[in-house]
């Protein structure tokens, strides 16, 4: 079986996050970057349903620019085969549509037989990729899957619905499937991985050779709410209170 596991760079939890002159972005010089933490969860699935098979490939594909074939290797140090790097030069795409065009141009050549993504990204958290790339390839899509059973070419999923319930799902592959955090316990890699990784093979495909079409969506401003503390007593017979804290809350808090 061979599976690729979509991992995304992005700010650790415990980075400064300054943003740019520009208004547009984070200022990258200040930040530090770690693999996007619902990817974790997706390259272990990856990892369990080939150990669990005995055979397989799990490809690690990531797009970004070259500080991004840090989070290929971390991948590759915990078992993965090999990487694609999908690299970009200048401004990070933040389309979701256009990403998805891009991971899908070098998905077909491929063939995979599963493609697995985290359920959203740390930093921008739109959570659509993996649903837009089944659409792209014309497989079955399955999002939040809390377990994964392969058998006959076949898959059968757990999806995590609303209020504690559950739903049961099964189609044929190749499928795209986005894997919801906390369904297993991702390893940390080894010092053999960590050594061996610097021996596999990373593919660097530039975003100039796949699709440079318009944006569909763009980030206009970037900034840090700004806060304040305000306190109203309100006093008089209780028709004129209700009345003030229904207009409070429509025209103010815009909650009704």
């Amino acid at each position: 079986m061979k599976i690729a596991v979509l991992v995304k760079q992005v700010p650790g939890p415990e980075s400064t996050l300054p943003i740019n002159d520009s208004g547009t972005w984070v200022d990258e010089a200040s930040v530090t970057f770690v693999m996007n933490p619902p990817d974790n969860f997706a390259l272990e699935e990856a990892l369990l349903i080939k150990e669990g098979k005995g055979d397989g490939e799990v490809v690690v594909v990531s797009m970004g620019p070259d500080r991004v074939q840090k989070v290929i290797r971390e991948g590759l140090a915990k078992g993965a085969d090999r990487g694609i790097h999908i690299e970009e030069v200048g401004p990070i795409e933040k389309d979701p549509l256009l990403i998805a065009k891009r991971f899908t141009a070098v998905l077909k050549d491929e063939n995979f037989d599963l493609v697995l993504t985290g359920l959203q990204s740390d930093d921008t958290g739109m959570g659509q990729t993996g649903v837009l790339i089944g659409e792209m390839l014309g497989v079955p899509t399955a999002t939040l899957a809390v377990e994964t059973d392969i058998k006959d070419n076949r898959i059968r999923l757990k999806r995590e619905l609303e209020s504690g319930w559950f739903q049961w799902v099964e189609f044929p592959l190749p499928a795209s499937v986005s894997i919801q955090s906390g369904l297993n316990t991702p390893r940390y890699p080894s010092l053999k991985g960590i050594m061996g990784a610097k021996k596999k093979e990373i593919k660097t495909v530039s975003c100039t050779e796949l699709d440079n079409s318009s944006n569909s969506q763009s980030v206009d401003k970037v900034f840090v709410p700004q806060t304040s503390k305000h306190s109203e007593v309100i006093d008089g017979e209780v028709d004129a209170a209700v009345e003030r804290i229904v207009e409070i809350l429509r025209s103010e808090i815009k909650v009704i």
